[in-house]
């Protein structure tokens, strides 16, 4: 750079010859050197943030926010992905349990020896009984704990979402749970192309639900929507068409369903969804 300045500025000097144009020589070699020197830096950091001399794209950075992007990696988004995690079902001990069932396969994916009946003995529980009175509806709220009865069809019940799903995660992952809920699915794709499993809310059809599938609740935390078709999978992979996932339902492993209806069903849902961080 030093170099192309001074040569720049000697060049003019030749050129012009005259002593009266020196001044305006000068100025133009300085204007000259000036946007090199803007325009460099410029140029290296149009491409994305720029950390010790590292380029991080938003899109494609895993971001921790203890660490920072200047712990991140950069993930290039694979066209495919499948990812073998392990199978757990959720029958016949765990009739509402897709949720924790979920998480144990998560969880037994990153080396960690998680058992669903321990997991559904320690979620979270939100214990509001189930109750109707002047046309209202008033249970429990799963952001809040799981919500019913998780062993039986014979009482009332329904499930548990990504925040007491997450905090028990970090109990056997101290501060390896990413909580990627409210991010958008290309987000999932990362973790994924990753050869990271994802848990996530979705709806036992995998695909948008009507409305009159849904209902409102009275909780002590607030109004909720809720539908009884709500479900929880490990999401194991993705290509250009379907997304794979193991079901703890159906007892499927890598089982597949339409991409662009799963990724509806999933955001109707509220984006809900976790996964692990290597170390």
């Amino acid at each position: 750079m030093l170099f192309l300045i001074i040569g720049i500025f000697f060049f003019l000097l030749l050129t012009l010859k005259l002593k009266k144009r020196f001044s305006a020589a000068c100025c133009f070699a300085v204007i000259i050197a000036g946007t090199v020197w803007l325009l460099d830096p410029l140029s290296s950091l149009s491409a994305g943030y720029l950390f010790k001399n590292e380029i991080h794209t938003p899109e494609k950075s895993i971001y921790n926010p203890d660490a920072g992007f200047e712990n991140a990696s950069v993930i290039k988004i694979k066209e495919r992905v499948l990812i073998d995690a392990p199978l757990i079902k959720q029958l016949p001990e765990l009739p509402r349990g897709c949720e924790v069932t979920s998480l144990a396969m998560l969880l037994r994916h990153a080396n960690v020896n998680a058992d669903k009946m321990t997991l559904a003995e320690q979620i979270k529980k939100e214990p509001s009984p189930y109750r109707t009175a002047g046309g209202k509806i008033f249970s429990g709220n799963p952001h809040d704990g799981f919500v019913g009865n998780m062993y039986s069809f014979s009482e009332p019940g329904l499930g548990v979402y990504h925040g007491p799903i997450a905090e028990l995660a970090n109990q056997y992952l101290p501060g390896r749970i990413m909580d990627l809920t409210g991010s958008n699915f290309t987000e999932l794709k990362i973790h994924l192309s990753d050869q990271r499993p994802v848990w996530v809310i979705i709806n036992a059809a995998y695909k948008k639900l009507p409305e009159t599938s849904f209902e409102t609740w009275h909780t002590p935390s607030g109004k909720i929507r809720i539908t009884y078709r709500e479900h929880s999978v490990l999401i194991t992979g993705y290509d250009e068409n379907y997304v794979y996932f193991n079901d703890p339902l159906t007892g499927e492993k890598n089982k597949r369903a339409d991409l662009a209806g799963f990724e509806e069903a999933w955001v109707q849902m509220g984006r809900q969804a976790i996964t692990y961080l290597n170390h």
